[in-house]
């Protein structure tokens, strides 16, 4: 017997076209529906998802709450999807994704008694290839999706296994032609009982009126039941999508296996409206340094973690939805979206605040005269060398000497150079200098007044070269690019002709970039109207190019710092044009290429093929050099910002930005006098380094270094007092480079903290985590591209107990 389980759902996207207030009022009007519906068809079954909409309704009508959990109960209400909401699945960072789980399921689990089973994305424009293993960790076996449909993506079949780099695997299907319908089911009922073939004869066949919501309708429940009578060796089942991969785990030996990420629908998405994906960006990270310098002031000075937290991943994570965050929706919903980061914001600045001000001011410093102490953070898991920038003068009412040095640690003397201040007012000058810190820690330096200094080397600067003892970098009088970058030591061009350049590509397609794959007709490009050498001295040597097309402004300060060998760039761009694209070409000299791009926790190799792909942090091209060579050499380009990128041949293409009409949705024809909203309108601001490497990128640690770029080290301007913390400490140290700690947390049930590390090379490792200050070590065996969770008691007589993503200790992996 064949088998059709109708999965009764209600697609609700809070916001798209309306913005959240009126996503707010349909959720409560649908679920209104939907327990209407159950009421009145004993063998009704309704699927929902997004602990979002459950908080919305808990919080406005109780009395509704409490009949959606007594449905629950009865298990007629069937909780799918255990995330916060259904996001984009591209764009956030691997931990939101952790994120989503954790939150969404422990809400489910608080209020319902349930954790969801089946991970439930069925709008999601793409689905990144380490998703499995998320999902695997936080309790979801299972996998329902739609996009990209057939014509995007070849698969073997619409059931199949879906397996990420570490081995993790989950059941996956993916709905045929629609997960809703209106007055149509009939028909949809037909067209896909023909595709039972290429789901081993058991088929999940989605219904109810969606997008705007409603859910399943009398008419369309009378229609099941009716045509059922008809089908003879078919069953259609009112089900769930538990019940369907319930039915199907016979089958799993059966099951083909796909290892890749499922893409590609709506490419467009990755590069439009880049305020949206900036402070994504910056909300995720700013929230992870809060946590861990949180987590190590309560242990370390008795500070109070915040109890709010998770109250700005619901925000970060609400606008992670895939209408949100993928750029896709009405103009006025992305000041609500900007609103709600900026609530993300301001509870990880403060609590980012509390938690460092609190270490430092009871680190042991003694006064000194004309001196001022300056405590330096570092976020990460491996001692960093970093460039710091401090506003000086007038601190408090201390006017500093015109002579002084910068004294590290251990009192040598340090290179700091004057440069321009952001506050436009006497006495207030910026210096910037390279600090060293250690591995999640702090050092303080000292600012000193003297009477002498010591003269160390600079960075060499005209207004079209800059050199350090590593590279030397030409910018290019007529294009503006950078004609040359080459490296010294190696004998080495990077670039095979002019790179960073800004190259305008027609665009005519819709928000989504519906039915595109690539941007690379070209418009035009911009030109230089002036090049002036803007800084040089013993930290850094700077270039500023300022170039122009048509209305809009592109100016790329091109930076070099004496003892970093990355070049690092800041972007402003004033963008004054409609259906066009903004790229930055990369075009790079070395042959038998190899291209690789950041995914959330993780990395892909792709095809060079000119196809727009989306990544996270950073991009790798490595190669040969030349003919007559056997080096490796590669280019890592890192961004703070971006998500999209193109590589064809030998050049890397950054999408910078993309500028279509606000939720224009094909097959809509614009009228071309029209004034319509135009996204990405106006100055943006962004960062990319350039990071030349022998070797490969995994030697490079170039994931260490994007995070570097992405979560900046924290600094206070401190004052004399005694203490009981020395003046430079590292709280968490790893010995292995390839395994990386991104979160530090408090446990969310338990007195305790949670970290959280991840293997970023994919080769099986051996790690020894210290954890000296709180009399902690662990030695971890990791595998290939592996997620580990580990709870720390406060207790140090209680083991340390390895857990899964979402915090259940009840389903402990290993005890430590």
């Amino acid at each position: 017997m064949k088998n059709m389980f109708m999965i009764g759902n209600a697609h609700l996207d809070p916001v798209w076209l309306w913005r959240w207030q009126e996503g707010f009022q349909e959720v409560k009007a649908t679920f209104r529906s939907a327990l209407d519906r159950l009421a009145e068809y004993d063998d009704f079954i309704f699927t929902s998802s997004s602990a979002a909409y459950y908080e919305w309704v808990e919080k406005n009508d109780p009395k509704m709450f409490e009949e959606i959990k007594q449905r629950i109960q009865e298990g007629r209400w069937v909780i799918c999807g255990g995330w916060w909401i259904q996001p984009d699945c591209n764009i956030p960072s691997g931990e939101s994704f952790v994120r989503q789980g954790l939150i969404g399921q422990n809400y489910f689990k608080e209020k319902f008694g349930v954790t969801a089973k089946v991970g439930y994305n069925v709008d999601s424009f793409g689905h990144s290839g380490m998703l499995p293993q998320i999902l695997k960790k936080s309790g979801m076996d299972s996998y329902v999706f739609m996009r990209p449909g057939p014509d995007e993506k070849g698969l073997p079949g619409r059931l199949f296994l879906w397996e990420s780099k570490d081995g993790s695997r989950v059941k996956a299907f993916r709905i045929p032609f629609e997960y809703c319908t209106f007055d149509h089911l009939e028909n949809h009922i037909m067209h896909c009982k023909n595709e039972l073939k290429h789901s081993f004869n058991n088929l999940m066949v989605f219904y109810g009126v969606g997008n705007h919501g409603g859910g399943p309708t009398k008419e369309n429940l009378n229609t099941i039941q009716r045509v059922n009578e008809t089908l003879g060796d078919t069953n259609l089942i009112f089900s769930s999508p538990n019940e369907f991969f319930d039915h199907v785990e016979s089958l799993k030996d059966q099951l083909p296996v796909v290892h890749d990420d499922l893409h590609h629908h709506a490419v467009g998405c990755y590069s439009v409206h880049s305020e949206v994906k900036k402070l994504n960006r910056y909300s995720e990270n700013l929230t992870l340094m809060a946590e861990k310098f949180s987590s190590i002031a309560n242990w370390t000075t008795r500070q109070p973690y915040p109890e709010d937290m998770n109250q700005a991943w619901k925000g970060i994570l609400f606008n992670q939805f895939h209408d949100i965050l993928a750029g896709t929706s009405i103009e006025v919903a992305y000041t609500d979206a900007r609103d709600l980061y900026g609530e993300s914001i301001s509870i990880a600045s403060r609590n980012l605040n509390y938690a460092v001000q609190s270490l430092s001011w009871n680190i042991d410093i003694k006064e000194e005269k004309d001196m001022k102490p300056i405590v330096v953070f570092n976020p990460h898991s491996w001692n960093v060398k970093v460039n710091i920038e401090i506003e000086y003068g007038l601190f408090v009412n201390y006017l500093l000497p015109e002579e002084f040095i910068i004294e590290d640690v251990n009192g040598n003397e340090v290179p700091y150079q004057i440069i321009d201040s952001i506050a436009k007012v006497p006495n207030r000058k910026r210096v910037a200098f390279i600090a060293e810190v250690p591995p999640l820690g702090y050092s303080t330096y000292k600012l000193r007044a003297v009477k002498s200094k010591s003269e160390f080397d600079s960075v060499r600067v005209t207004d079209y070269e800059m050199e350090n003892d590593r590279y030397k970098l030409v910018i290019d009088k007529e294009s503006g690019g950078i004609s040359s970058l080459f490296d010294k030591e190696k004998q080495i061009e990077v670039f095979k002709s002019d790179a960073a350049i800004p190259c305008v590509m027609e665009d005519s397609s819709d928000t989504w970039g519906h039915g595109k794959l690539r941007f690379d007709e070209l418009a035009g490009v911009f030109k230089p109207v002036r090049i002036k050498k803007m800084e040089e001295g013993p930290v850094k040597g700077v270039i500023r190019v300022i170039s122009k097309y048509q209305a809009s402004t592109v100016v790329q300060d091109f930076i070099m710092y004496k003892q970093l060998n990355k070049i690092e760039v800041n972007v402003k761009v004033n963008w004054q044009e409609s259906y066009k694209t903004l790229k930055l070409k990369f075009p790079v000299s070395f042959n038998q290429r190899h291209s690789t791009h950041e995914i959330p926790y993780g990395h892909v190799s792709r095809e060079a093929n000119g196809h727009e792909k989306p990544i996270q942090n950073w991009v790798d091209v490595s190669g040969t050099i030349g003919k007559h060579r056997e080096d490796i050499y590669g280019l890592s380009i890192l961004n703070d910002a971006k998500y999209g990128v193109d590589v064809i041949g030998n050049t890397i293409n950054l999408t910078v930005l993309r500028s279509p009409i606000f939720a224009h949705h094909a097959p809509f024809v614009p009228e071309v006098d029209e004034d319509y909203p135009i996204i990405d309108q106006g100055i943006q601001t962004f960062t990319y380094q350039l990071l030349p490497h022998e070797n490969s990128w995994e030697e490079a640690e170039t994931v260490k270094h994007a995070l570097e770029l992405n979560q900046k080290p924290q600094f206070v301007v401190e004052t004399y007092h005694t203490g009981t913390l020395p003046q430079e400490d590292s709280f968490i140290s790893i010995d292995q480079p390839n395994v990386i700690l991104s979160a530090l947390k408090k446990a969310e049930n338990l007195d305790g903290l949670v970290i959280r590390l991840y293997e970023t090379t994919n080769q099986e490792t051996v790690v020894n985590v210290d954890m000296k200050k709180w009399g902690r070590k662990l030695e971890i065996e990791f595998g290939p591209s592996e997620i580990k969770t580990f709870f720390i008691p406060k207790d140090a007589n209680q083991p340390i107990v390895e857990t899964n993503l979402i915090e259940d200790l009840e389903k402990a992996l290993v005890t430590i």
